[in-house]
């Protein structure tokens, strides 16, 4: 029988236990065995860490490309449109004969431009 871990086989597995047992004795196997859980569980609780941490960053790198997308497609809707009406740049009444008078907000005597 072949165990698929490093591609030991139960025999040589059951030599390394072997092994150890005779070079630590039987009262120190439960705490190497207790270090090396701690060990292997500290391991992946850190390569979680890693994989949230980079998920996060890749996510947060997302919506700021989708935000500035949203901003440019928000401006370019917002941005008057210049083929149409008067443009800001030019006077309405440059070529009028007379301009209208407006009132002033200060005296009630009307001015022309």
């Amino acid at each position: 029988m072949r165990l698929l871990f490093f591609d030991f086989g139960s025999g040589e597995i059951l030599l390394i236990v072997l092994a150890a047992f005779l070079i630590f004795g039987p009262s120190k196997i439960p705490e190497i065995a207790r270090n090396l859980g701690k060990f292997i569980n500290d391991i992946k609780r850190a390569s979680e860490d890693i994989k949230t941490e980079i998920n996060k960053e890749a996510d947060r790198i997302e919506r700021d490309k989708k935000l500035a997308a949203y901003k440019t497609k928000i401006e370019k809707d917002l941005e008057p449109d210049k083929t149409y009406g008067p443009s800001a740049e030019t006077d309405p009444y440059e070529n009028a004969e007379e301009k209208p008078e407006i009132e002033s907000n200060k005296d009630s005597t009307p001015y022309t431009q």
